[in-house]
């Protein structure tokens, strides 16, 4: 059964410990305090094709493995399949189910990374090689003085970092105790201290996401649930509500606390296969998307991206992970083995939402298998060839 709300929140989940977390993240939205961003006034419902057989292997490295596997090891609770924007394959196990609010966890940094570039096609921010602390005082004489807001959104700021869930003295579990204990996430970035030049090694930080965060707040003049209610529930036709995790003062959690369906979910990937058109208008500037989605420096390439003490074969772009190879795919990936995948070549988008329970519990990928769901993906899209 889910823990109960009094029991101290997020951190009362003990997740990275091999726990079971399926109840909990099904029902997080009444676990911890979250802002509600409510379903779109004209509701959007994908149209539905001929349904697909998923294919029984996928390959990692020229190894054959099992889906079924990997999705029962990973506790999948939603795979959603689209092709050219009809529904192809749609699953729930477990707790989760078509009307569920899954927390997306890292998932959510692709959505604030859209919001930027709105907030920049409005003209809010000048300029992505702007310094970031021109908008955001608060962050002068942080990691991020100076510090472009192109950089930050690459995960290049430079910030004194490391993200090892395995380890609980890590960066990451300082910023979790930011938030839930009285404490501010806009306190915690900003006393940051910069490691590398930026602009010069990609770094995961979820910091620096959270910097984006307080760089939406201050262009906007609005939560960052408020503005994502206007500028992407709305006209996206988000069909259920949603739900941003906040912290003591209210302040959204940029960088992993967004609850969304998976049908919800996926209405961000298809924008982004359109090149940031829905319905006919352009929500997200062209350039913008096209820009998120390729790595444009050396430290970017897949096999670059430094994630605590190892790589992956991705690269980086704005928010959004890279595929190697020349598909043009993009990913937004969370803990737990979260993805919104987009493989434009093929017209595809897939959500799969999970709970494996060894994830975070070594920092090895046969134990989180980022990589493998990615293959996985790539199998599943195959199939619509």
């Amino acid at each position: 059964m889910p823990r109960q709300a009094e029991e101290t929140g997020f951190g009362s989940l003990r997740i990275f410990s091999g726990e079971p977390q399926d109840d909990n993240f099904a029902n997080l939205k009444n676990l911890v305090k979250v802002k509600e961003m409510r379903p779109s006034s004209r509701p959007f419902e994908f149209s539905t094709g001929p349904a697909i057989a998923l294919p029984k292997t996928y390959e990692v490295n020229g190894v054959s493995k099992e889906l079924k596997r990997l999705l029962e090891e990973t506790h999948t609770v939603a795979l959603f399949v689209l092709k050219d924007g009809a529904v192809r394959f749609e699953d729930y196990a477990s707790t989760g189910g078509r009307k569920t609010q899954w927390i997306s966890m890292s998932v959510a940094k692709s959505f604030t990374s859209a919001l930027v570039g709105i907030a920049l096609a409005e003209g809010r921010i000048g300029s992505l090689e702007d310094p970031i602390d021109k908008y955001v005082p608060k962050l002068s004489r942080s990691a991020y003085d100076g510090v472009r807001i192109k950089d930050v959104l690459q995960m290049s700021s430079g910030a004194r970092w490391y993200e090892d869930y395995s380890d609980p003295k890590s960066d990451i579990f300082r910023l979790r105790v930011a938030w839930e204990r009285g404490g501010s996430l806009d306190d915690f970035v900003a006393s940051l201290p910069r490691e590398k030049p930026p602009g010069t090694v990609c770094k995961y930080d979820s910091a620096d996401t959270q910097a984006l965060g307080m760089l939406l707040v201050s262009v906007t003049g609005k939560s960052i649930g408020d503005y994502m209610q206007e500028k992407l529930c709305e006209p996206l036709g988000m069909e259920s509500s949603s739900y941003w995790l906040i912290d003591d003062r209210g302040r959204e959690l940029a960088f992993g606390g967004l609850l969304m369906t998976a049908r919800d979910f996926a209405k961000l990937g298809e924008l982004y296969r359109n090149g940031g058109v829905w319905s006919g208008k352009q929500v997200v500037p062209a350039h913008y998307v096209a820009a998120s989605t390729r790595a444009d420096a050396p430290h970017l390439a897949p096999g670059k991206p430094i994630i605590a003490d190892h790589t992956l074969p991705l690269g980086y772009g704005y928010q959004w992970w890279l595929p190697e190879g020349d598909r043009g795919e993009f990913t937004g990936i969370g803990v737990y083995n979260q993805f919104v995948y987009v493989d434009p070549s093929r017209g595809v988008v897939i959500v799969k939402l999970s709970a494996n329970p060894a994830y975070g519990t070594t920092a090895d990928e046969e134990t989180n298998l980022d990589f493998h769901n990615v293959c996985a993906l790539r199998a599943i899209s195959g199939q619509l060839d």
